[in-house]
């Protein structure tokens, strides 16, 4: 019998990612690491809470698989002490704490978004792109939160893609570095660069130095927009997280300049949250689509097919589909320029 009982659990989404946002915001899994286990009493204390919110706190972390009850207390899941520990290497709490604060609002106005066909986080009229902004706490954010999500991904990609066969790899908007300092820390023999704007590549030096990476990683400050062609000297330039943010004219561009920039045999790796191809799903990349609505002008989700097509159309060959599980992407679809 068919009831309306998903439809609910739609509707309680929210309330299961507020509670998360909440508990990173509170420092509840950081202050639980280790195997520390905490009583409601005790965490009321802690936290400054009164017992009835205290309790549902920990009950309701406990049910969405973030604490485990232990006697009379909770601990961490290992899921909340691998990825919501601050400090953890693959810490995801940078991610929640930017949508929380950047995205999750302006998505009460999603009806707004399409009836006009506008992003609601930045406005076109008084800035150059989501990125162009003067307000430096919001920029820490979304780099910090694109971090904590791509080195995951990175770690993903790695697991499914073989980049043995590569020595200098081209990071197209790369961002703090998140992927190069992953790659490289896996394959001694690749070095890399990251191609972004001067103020992104500042942070991303940083993020270099902190990894102990200075001599294989570098940058390159520069816009792969409007810039008339990208760095050469690398065998494999990867795309990550790029081009949904941009409209197919933009994308078949940008794969125009890579495939201008690669030597016979170098290839382009573009990793994304991937459609199928009756783009039906699946919903992390069909969501990621409509929230693309709210935080750009030209971007959505695309599929592997139309991916292909536009690498195809550009001159790479042998062009193929690796997928894989990670929260910033579901594959890589691979071009060889002949």
């Amino acid at each position: 019998m068919i009831t309306p009982t998903p439809l609910m659990r739609l509707v309680a989404g929210v309330w299961g990612f507020k509670t998360l946002a909440v508990a990173v915001e509170l420092g509840l899994f950081t202050r639980l690491a280790g195997g520390r286990t905490v009583t409601v009493d005790e965490a009321a204390a802690e936290f400054g809470l009164a017992e009835r919110p205290a309790d549902m706190l920990l009950a309701a972390c406990a049910s969405l698989g973030l604490l485990e009850k232990a006697g009379a207390g909770y601990r961490n899941s290992d899921l909340a002490e691998q990825f919501l520990v601050e400090g953890a290497p693959y810490y995801f709490g940078a991610q929640v704490r930017y949508s929380d604060l950047r995205t999750y609002l302006p998505w009460h106005r999603i009806g707004e978004a399409l009836r006009t066909d506008r992003p609601l986080t930045w406005d076109p009229q008084a800035q150059d792109s989501m990125f162009d902004t003067a307000d430096p706490a919001m920029l820490a954010q979304f780099w910090d939160a694109m971090y904590s999500t791509s080195s995951f991904t990175a770690r993903a990609l790695a697991d499914a893609y073989d980049f043995g066969g590569h020595e200098r790899l081209l990071d197209v908007g790369g961002g703090a570095a998140a992927f190069p300092i992953e790659l490289c820390r896996r394959l001694p023999h690749l070095s890399a660069t990251v191609l972004d704007l001067p103020h992104v590549c500042a942070r991303a030096e940083d993020r270099i130095a902190e990894a102990g990476l200075g001599g294989r990683v570098g940058t390159v400050a520069g816009d792969f927009l409007t810039d008339p062609q990208l760095p050469g000297g690398h065998d494999a330039i990867l795309l990550s997280m790029i081009l949904h943010d941009w409209d197919e004219p933009t994308n078949r561009a940008l794969l125009a300049k890579c495939h201008a920039a690669l030597p016979a045999g170098g290839v382009v790796v573009v990793c994304e949250l991937l459609l199928n191809d009756e783009r039906t799903g699946p919903p992390e990349a069909a969501l990621m689509g409509m929230n693309m609505l709210v935080e750009t002008e030209g971007g959505r989700n695309y599929s592997g097919a139309e991916y292909a097509a536009w690498l195809a159309d550009a001159g790479f060959v042998d062009v193929r589909t690796v997928p894989f599980d990670a929260p910033g992407a579901n594959g890589a679809v691979v071009g060889r320029r002949a």
